[in-house]
């Protein structure tokens, strides 16, 4: 079901791309193309072409819901790392990463020597 979906999905895509194109251009888009005072008229009448374009976006639309839904009902609630059976590395008795000791990139702990607040001599 979801392929038939996906094809219907695909299939809307290019029609919707190609019924664009089709049509004519009412000028003011980047300033280019189109004819004179497009966008200060009056609304123009919808044309077959403008009738067509709402109905495959409608149809677009409705089927990348259809599709995320399929989506969401197959997800498993797992990430990817899950799947690939990785294992994470194991920890110490207390629950924290062991820290090498001498490592300067850390600040100083309590039992070391340097004071943890400068202060003023």
């Amino acid at each position: 079901m979801e392929n038939v979906v996906l094809i219907i999905h695909l299939i809307l895509a290019l029609s919707l791309i190609a019924v664009v194109l089709m049509q004519r251009s009412e000028g003011g888009g980047l300033g280019m193309g189109g004819g004179g005072g497009g966008a200060m008229t009056g609304r123009a009448a919808a044309t077959a072409l403008g009738k067509v374009t709402w109905l495959l976006a409608i149809a677009f639309i409705c089927t990348s819901i259809t599709l995320t839904i399929f989506a969401a009902e197959n997800a498993t609630g797992s990430s990817v790392v899950d799947r690939l059976g990785v294992t994470p590395p194991a920890l110490n008795d207390s629950s924290t990463p062991e820290v090498p000791e001498g490592d300067l990139l850390l600040p100083p702990g309590p039992d070391d020597n340097a004071p943890l607040v400068p202060t003023l001599d």
